[in-house]
């Protein structure tokens, strides 16, 4: 084959009709050779001579789209010294836009022999080529018709987290040939389904190329299954892919957004650029170890043998201190924005990206000034990640959710990061979740979690949208198992995962029962915890499954369980359709009421059962039973609303509620009422100096009948 020598930019493999321009960086690399492959696996390797800034690079006329290739990568073997290189290990392009299967298992994948007792010290000649998946030339054309970005506005997101494959796996109302695929998430059944249920988002579990650890976990019988696990950051997952065709997995992807964006509901993708697929010191050698370690790896200080992986407890952080692997990370954020049309991302483990670098310092021995350099590991809000995406004339523009915390100390952010972001409010999840389960809950806090937590967010200037709440997600229990168990039960998992610390409560029994006590009562928590998350100021998150009450068997950390355990199961019980139609009515009730879903702070009136206001002193008490009075004449930006009187009943013992003195001239109607299956506005009107008699852990929404004026 002619190599000639092409240009430096843009990295990856891109093809313009006639050929195929190839480019990799590394830094500290002594040379690199293009791997190509036939439709047999036989490979051609072009040493790539042309240098530039440390991007190797090289044109191959006559490459089209659909040719199979990857890299090999010399220089040093000296782990001590951070650099890990290994022409025998065939590597995937770190910029690929398509990547042909999985990883497959073997001693070959490994930079050092498994048998050496000096483990990664020792270098292992073993060549790899048949055990990883090859890096596929794509054709980026395809015909959009128009469409783009929605750019919905916060107040009226209401976001569905769920998985690619786990949605549609066993959906009948779905062709076979698409269940578990970017098709079958986009199958005209799914989206009606989006859409009577009234969400305006889906925010899907990783989608890009991810490692399956085949070693360990499928010598359980499990998989990788959630993919939080990276090796592709530009590459649709291919075995999400309906065809199976080399590279087709990205024109489905774009297909899925295309139709999810026809039906007006965004596409959120969670994204994973704190660590990679390749583990710690001990781990495969499969793309960025092998192409230049010492670049894209924090490594420890003072022995760069090993890897900082406290951060994110996955053996390895990428280092976004390196302008190029800041490239990296802002490259595949445009890919995804750019040609994919994606709305949005949510950032995992988002305080690693933002957790210090190597500074020089001035220390005094004795009367000697000298310079050290050390690491900061605090985060900083300041960070050049944060400053690179505000300043971004694309990422600027979409929706950015942080996962405010990591695994080390320091790492709970909440409340913490730059304007332009939205978190994960894990302090809504747990205080709502302990104030349902009849634990004592200061009313402030409580009262700051419904009204958008502004204790976190108002003095940085930003809104209540900053707010993500959830009650569950993918990470714990499910709604119904959040009501039904105590302790985690992870025993398919081979393993002791998962967190202890649940704020569950199982109703009295743990686990299965037919107790009907018990059922009504678990019954009546899941539609408390729905209707407060959509009547809570800020961005709803319902995790997918919960409308209808799908169950995990207790486990809360099924990371590796590709199977009915992480499916949803379809067949609904006359219970679940029940509940079912119930949240689509408590979504669309938020969507009729703008009080409920402001842009703007509004904070309402509290009381307590005796239609008394709350006093200063009595916000730092604890409380299980009080009202909060919306005014519609208060929101912004559409016609007013009806004023709202809601009373919150978390005691085990009905409780009478009073209208305050100054509601009492109205009529009022019950609207909701957590007790009832169903939100069809009841007959019961209260006028007057009446009593609200709100049974046990209940939650009653009263309606003014007239809507408010000036």
């Amino acid at each position: 084959m002619t190599l000639l020598p092409g240009n430096p930019h843009p990295l990856g493999a891109n093809w313009d009709g006639e050929g195929t321009n190839f480019a990799l960086f590394s830094e500290h690399a002594t040379g690199v050779e293009l791997c190509l492959f036939d439709d047999h696996d036989s490979e051609t390797r072009l040493p790539l001579v042309a240098v530039e800034n440390y991007v190797w690079h090289g044109y191959v006329p006559g490459i089209k789209p659909g040719q199979k290739y990857g890299f090999r990568v010399y220089g040093p073997h000296e782990p001590e010294q951070g650099h890990r290189f290994n022409p025998a290990k065939l590597l995937i392009d770190p910029y690929a836009k398509a990547i042909a299967g999985d990883v497959s298992h073997g001693a070959e994948i490994f930079g050092y022999p498994w048998d050496d007792e000096k483990k990664d010290l020792a270098l292992s000649y073993l060549d790899n080529a048949h055990l990883i998946p090859k890096s596929i030339v794509i054709d980026d054309s395809f015909d959009w018709e128009g469409d783009r970005l929605l750019q919905l506005p916060w107040p009226e997101t209401v976001i569905y987290e769920t998985h690619v494959k786990g949605f549609s796996k066993l959906n009948p109302k779905i062709p076979e040939e698409l269940r578990g695929t970017y098709g079958g998430l986009a199958h005209p059944a799914a989206i009606a389904y989006f859409q009577a249920l009234g969400v305006t988002a889906v925010e899907l579990l990783p989608t890009y190329h991810f490692f399956i650890y085949p070693g360990l976990l499928a010598e359980k019988g499990l998989t990788n299954y959630w993919g939080y696990d990276p090796i592709g950051y530009f590459a649709p997952y291919s075995g999400y892919s309906a065809s199976g065709i080399l590279g087709q997995q990205v024109n489905e992807f774009k297909q899925m957004v295309k139709s999810l964006h026809a039906a007006g509901i965004e596409v959120i993708l969670d994204v994973v650029y704190n660590h990679t697929g390749e583990g710690n010191h001990l781990g495969s050698t499969l793309s960025l170890r092998g192409i230049d370690n010492a670049v894209y790896y924090r490594l420890a200080e003072g022995n760069p043998r090993y890897y900082i992986e406290g951060f994110t407890g996955c053996g390895n952080c990428l280092n976004p201190f390196h302008p190029q692997v800041l490239k990296l990370i802002m490259d595949s954020l445009r890919y995804w924005v750019q040609e994919m049309h994606v709305d949005g991302f949510r950032f995992d483990i988002a305080p690693v990206l933002a957790r210090g670098e190597l500074i020089e310092m001035d220390i005094w021995r004795g009367n000697r000034k000298q310079k050290i350099k050390v690491l900061d590991h605090e985060f900083d809000k300041f960070a050049a990640f944060f400053t690179i995406i505000h300043q971004d004339p694309v990422l600027s523009q979409v929706k950015l959710i942080a996962e405010a915390w990591d695994a080390d100390k320091g790492g709970y952010q909440v409340g913490n990061f730059p304007v332009l972001w939205s978190e994960w409010n894990g302090q809504y999840r747990d205080v709502m979740r302990d104030f349902w389960r009849g634990e004592e809950i200061n009313l402030r806090e409580f009262r700051d979690r419904l009204i958008g937590s502004p204790d976190l967010y108002q003095s940085d200037g930003r809104l209540p949208s900053a707010s993500v709440n959830f009650i569950t997600c993918h990470d714990g229990f499910t709604l119904n198992d959040l009501v039904s168990y105590n302790e985690k039960h992870n025993h398919h998992n081979g393993e002791d995962s998962g967190t202890n610390d649940n704020h569950s409560w199982n109703c009295g029994v743990e686990g299965e029962t037919d107790d009907p006590t018990i059922l009504k009562l678990r019954e009546r928590q899941k539609r408390n915890f729905l209707t407060t998350l959509m009547l809570s100021q800020g961005v709803p998150m319902l995790l997918g499954g919960d409308e209808w009450g799908r169950s995990q068997q207790g486990n809360n950390n099924p990371y590796c369980q590709d199977n009915e355990i992480s499916w949803f199961n379809w067949d609904l019980t006359a219970k679940d359709q029940a509940l079912l139609e119930f949240t689509c009515q408590i979504v669309e009730f938020r969507r009729q009421h703008g009080v409920f879903r402001q842009g703007n702070w509004l904070e309402g009136s509290w009381f307590n059962p005796h239609g008394s206001r709350v006093t200063e002193k009595d916000w730092d008490h604890s409380a299980s039973a009080f009202s909060w009075f919306l005014k519609g004449q208060e929101i912004t930006g559409e016609a007013k609303d009806h004023d709202f009187f809601l009373c919150f009943n978390a005691q085990a013992e009905m409780v009478e509620f009073t209208l305050p003195e100054q509601l009492q001239k109205r009529q009022w109607q019950v609207a909701i009422d957590t007790n009832e299956t169903s939100l069809v506005e009841e007959k019961r009107l209260y006028q007057g100096r009446q009593i609200i008699e709100v049974p046990t852990r209940s939650l009653i929404v009263l309606k003014c009948l007239e809507k408010a004026t000036g």
